[in-house]
């Protein structure tokens, strides 16, 4: 399908009762979902979808507007509305939420929220392998691809290893790179939760929405223990996939 076509009927439901607009939009994310239209691609255009659904130029508009604030769309100024990127992760490679994105085309960047040296928690020290009263860096943020919010992250890392929280950019572990701290490989764990008000506002999502929780400890080469990040994804926006092979 291209942006230029409209492959759907569309007819409103007398027993609704909600507007036509919310009906218009509940069949476009349907679609969205099954897949008939894909991440990157443009929608047709408000004129397009009005002429040929036989609905109202303020109807599209309105259905498209529900999309863009349930972040299924994208609007771009002077380009048109795009379906919102999905980022499908292998399970099998240890890569960061950056270098996903940019080697499928997508641009990432990170909405920070706090950035500070903090005293470990329990379970904190537990995983990283730390003292009592030990320090460690905090970074918490919102990760983003081309501008739509993807997660909401906190990672923990030692003060050893990151002196200056606030030198850390869009990517940690392009930091760690440059101070050749990157972890080796990494334990990850992946769980469904419902998403609690203060998360579910963050992410732009109704509260109580299912999210993907994700908990990964990274570690060097010797063995220590240097990054423990806790990531809330959009189960609409990430689709891990692993490769399973059968012993014979």
């Amino acid at each position: 399908m291209t942006s230029g076509e409209v492959l759907i009927t569309f007819e409103p439901d007398p027993r609704d009762s909600s507007p036509i607009y919310m009906q218009l939009a509940r069949k476009l994310a349907q679609l969205i979902r099954e897949g008939r239209y894909k991440p990157e691609e443009a929608l047709p255009s408000e004129r397009l979808l009005a002429d040929t659904l036989n609905v109202s130029r303020v109807t599209a508009r309105s259905a498209i507007d529900q999309l863009v604030s349930q972040g299924m769309i994208v609007r771009r100024r002077g380009s048109g509305n795009y379906i919102a990127p999905m980022l499908e992760q292998p399970l099998s490679q240890l890569t960061s939420f950056s270098e996903e994105l940019l080697r499928r085309g997508y641009t990432p960047s990170s909405r920070w929220l706090e950035r500070k040296i903090d005293v470990a928690m329990t379970d904190e020290q537990l995983s990283l392998g730390l003292s009592t009263g030990a320090k460690v860096v905090r970074l918490e943020r919102l990760r983003l691809a081309d501008n739509v919010i993807m997660a909401y992250e906190v990672s923990v890392l030692p003060q050893s290893i990151i002196a200056d929280p606030m030198l850390v950019g869009n990517s940690l572990y392009e930091y760690l790179d440059s101070v050749q701290q990157t972890p080796v490989r990494a334990l990850q764990h992946i769980r469904a939760l419902n998403a609690q008000p203060r998360l579910a506002e963050q992410l732009g999502i109704p509260d109580r929405q299912a999210v993907l929780f994700i908990t990964r400890i990274g570690y060097l080469e010797s063995g220590q223990a240097v990054e423990l990040t806790h990531s809330y994804c959009r189960s609409d926006y990430y689709d891990f996939v692993a490769e399973m092979r059968r012993e014979r």
